[in-house]
């Protein structure tokens, strides 16, 4: 019984193959064309500190509000 259980269990742990065909995505290591200019990545992390920062200070600073029952 116990010789059975490891090939029983190796059929549920490998892939199907051939039932769902995932096309891989072209990944490529290689540095990029042009660099950022330190400007660039300033406004984008910028952007992105305020898209994320701006939302919940807003709610946390009127946060007494939301909770009093109108």
């Amino acid at each position: 019984m116990s010789a059975l259980v490891p090939r029983l269990l190796s059929g549920l742990t490998r892939p199907a193959r051939g039932l769902l065909h995932v096309p891989r995505a072209p990944l490529h290591a290689r540095p990029p064309r042009e660099e950022l200019s330190l400007v660039d990545k300033t406004i984008a992390m910028t952007a992105c500190f305020v898209a994320m920062l701006v939302p919940s200070g807003w709610i946390l600073s009127h946060l007494s509000s939301y909770k009093k029952k109108e």
